[in-house]
């Protein structure tokens, strides 16, 4: 889980592309769980926390560049 102050030490091209590897992880943890293999469900809601919080960093930095 990365934590907000690693995230908001990052340019907005880095979150991006950890947001999109995040996605595909979050991907592949959900066929995994429809196949009945995962191993830490827990896992999916941090991924999905995670992106939330990729996602409002990069709200704040584009608003703060008005």
């Amino acid at each position: 889980m990365i934590k907000s102050n690693e995230l908001r030490n990052m340019t907005i091209d880095e979150i991006n592309i950890k947001e999109e590897s995040l996605k595909k992880e979050l991907f592949n943890l959900r066929t995994e769980a429809e196949a009945g293999r995962v191993e830490k469900p827990h896992k999916i809601n941090e991924v999905r926390k995670t992106i939330a919080r990729c996602e409002t960093i990069i709200r704040e930095k584009m608003n703060a560049k008005k």
